[in-house]
């Protein structure tokens, strides 16, 4: 995939979540481009163009990532706090959706700066409504900045 015309990042290290996210987001035509990372050094390394993604452009951003917390490497929060502080990715919406409902993981997330913090749905029709309403809002309704 070309990683410059990544429309969603998933950073997501369970790879059951990650395929029913890309396969909701996917069955209702909301995005076309999505790039899957699993570790959350990777991910860091997408956001700032540097060791596997050497070469992208750094300003050609998703229009949404959906992160979660618990990544190996590199934890959500981590990359959340340093995305959100550099001036050339801090305006990327992200999406925070984590199994965790620890308050100190919604409060640390809000403080660094994150969009939306979504606790996943254990069952699977609530998860998949989750996921389809979050892309058709964050890509379709949502106006970010130019």
């Amino acid at each position: 995939m070309e990683t410059n015309a990544v429309e969603i990042l998933l950073v997501e290290d369970n790879p059951n979540d990650a395929e029913l996210t890309i396969r909701a987001l996917r069955k209702n035509n909301i995005a076309n481009r999505i790039h899957h990372i699993s570790d959350g050094a990777e991910a860091l390394e997408f956001f700032f163009a540097t060791g596997k993604y050497e070469g992208r452009d750094v300003k050609l951003t998703p229009k949404l990532v959906i992160l979660d917390l618990k990544l190996p490497k590199v934890n959500g929060l981590q990359i959340l706090e340093k995305v959100k502080a550099d001036d050339r990715t801090k305006t990327i919406p992200i999406v925070v959706l984590t199994s965790s409902k620890e308050e100190s993981d919604i409060v640390d997330s809000y403080k660094y700066g994150v969009n939306s913090y979504i606790v996943k749905p254990v069952d699977f029709n609530k998860f998949y409504y989750a996921i389809s309403n979050l892309g058709l809002y964050w890509l379709l309704l949502n106006e970010p900045p130019k």
